[in-house]
């Protein structure tokens, strides 16, 4: 079996609500793998499950053909899956640099060791003139781009990124794309990315699952999910079209 990280027929019910429904996704190595669809899919409930923040009501999580389910947030990270999260989640009152080390730090290195790994991966990432700022004050694109350099401390083997493009301009969401591929070639992680920006998802994704009311209702190659009927009437049809997309 090859390197994976795979939700298998995952439900998730919420005081009767289905928030998820027999949902299976599939995660590989080295490829950019895209979930869309409407507010209110699903789409975080599923990170949610994969990272450990929410128990599954059934269905599994495999790492790597391996399950688990029942791994805290903090186990599925040193396991080396890592996120963002829609809302940055940056610590406000430390320095970008020290948010970086602080991740280092609770993955078991050295203040120092951690410390230089964080002034490397803002180098990498192409930020490093803002280790020193303070990450309350950031721009929320900045944000965005200290969260992804977080997440990836220690460069994991899968990182899932909610919505990382939110409120980035063209040129901002270019860049982020090609930050993207550099995380894949580079690092030979597994990207999973769940966004709203259409145009960036059509372009730099090798597969997409589409969810709607919990379920996925089409995936497929790109080519596949812009021709989808189904997908342009659940989700395409009204936010793509308000987004500028032309499907």
């Amino acid at each position: 079996m090859g390197s994976s990280l795979s939700a298998e027929q995952v439900s998730v019910s919420f005081e009767g609500l289905k928030a998820l429904s027999n949902v299976s996704l599939d995660v590989p190595r080295e490829k950019v793998t895209g979930l869309i669809g409407p507010n209110g899919a699903g789409k975080t409930t599923l990170v949610n499950v994969l990272t450990g923040f929410q128990a599954p009501s059934t269905g599994r999580i495999l790492l790597d053909g391996r399950e688990i389910g029942g791994t805290p947030p903090h186990g599925i990270r040193r396991r080396g899956i890592a996120r963002t999260f829609q809302s940055g989640r940056l610590f406000a009152d430390l320095s970008v640099v020290d948010n970086l080390e602080v991740t280092g730090v609770g993955l078991g290195l050295s203040r120092r060791d951690a410390a230089a790994k964080a002034e490397a991966m803002l180098g990498w990432i192409g930020i490093g003139d803002l280790a020193e700022r303070m990450a309350g004050g950031l721009p929320y694109t900045d944000e965005r781009r200290v969260a992804i350099g977080r997440a990836l401390m220690l460069e994991p083997s899968y990182v899932l990124l909610d919505e990382p493009a939110a409120g980035m301009s063209a040129e901002e969401a270019k860049d982020l794309s090609s930050l993207i591929r550099r995380i894949i070639t580079e690092m030979k992680c597994g990207v999973l990315l769940i966004e709203h920006n259409i145009g960036l998802v059509l372009n730099i994704c090798d597969h997409i699952h589409v969810l709607d009311s919990g379920e996925v209702i089409e995936a497929g190659a790109p080519s596949a999910i812009k021709a989808s009927e189904k997908v342009r009437h659940a989700y395409m049809g009204t936010q793509a079209e308000a987004a500028g997309t032309v499907l």
